[in-house]
């Protein structure tokens, strides 16, 4: 019996969680600031840019490279944020790590990998805006900048 198999009937892998990183990039606004949101067509929903993380990769270089792979923008990590835990698509439990990301001066956002369109929101407007309630714990952990 092969070493998947037997994973499978112990229970190992079904229970494997997915781990996932991400970013709430931001920029100052004439009234506090604009967060980044994206929209995703494969699964119809405005979130924040994320993914998941490579086998050896550190969760916080995964937040970096997601969100550069999803909106061009080359961020640099801010203070951790709150996190999210839920079920995937298929059914596997799903952690996902954000931190703020200021947005690099002169930098421009633009939709990349699996990302259609994007949206600068004052913070108000991305609860709305947001498909997934778990998401906003993420928003408003953000804190005020300095």
């Amino acid at each position: 019996m092969g070493q998947a198999r037997r994973g499978r009937r112990e229970g190992v892998g079904l229970s494997r969680t997915v781990r996932s990183a991400g970013g709430v990039v931001w920029r100052p606004a004439v009234q506090g600031v604009e967060v980044l949101l994206i929209h995703r067509p494969r699964y119809l929903d405005w979130s924040f840019p994320k993914g998941k993380a490579k086998k050896d990769e550190t969760d916080e270089d995964c937040a970096v490279r997601e969100v550069e792979e999803e909106t061009g923008l080359r961020c640099s990590l801010g203070p951790e944020l709150a996190g999210t835990s839920y079920r995937d698509a298929r059914a596997r439990k799903k952690h996902v790590r954000y931190w703020a990301m200021e947005l690099p001066e002169g930098a421009e956002a633009a939709a990349g990998d699996g990302v259609d369109e994007w949206v600068w929101l004052a913070p108000e407007q991305a609860e709305e805006r947001l498909t997934w309630k778990r998401d906003l714990a993420v928003l408003r952990s953000l804190p005020e900048p300095a």
